[in-house]
C-alpha cells in the first residue's frame, strides 16, 4: 500500500494527472495477461489484440 500512496503523492504533487489513466490501463492489461496465461479464456483474450 505504501507504493500506491507514493504514486498518488507523486501524481498529486507534480500535477501529473494524465498518469492516472495510463497506470490504470497498464494494470488492466497486466491482469488480462495473467488471467489469459493459463485459462480457457485465453483464445478469447488473444483475439482482442
Amino acid at each position: 500500500m505504501d507504493f500506491l500512496k507514493d504514486i498518488w503523492g507523486f501524481i498529486k504533487e507534480r500535477k501529473k494527472y494524465w498518469l492516472g489513466p495510463v497506470i490504470i490501463m497498464l494494470l488492466l492489461i497486466g491482469v488480462l495477461v495473467v488471467i489469459g496465461g493459463g485459462s480457457s479464456v485465453a483464445p478469447f483474450i488473444y483475439s482482442l489484440f
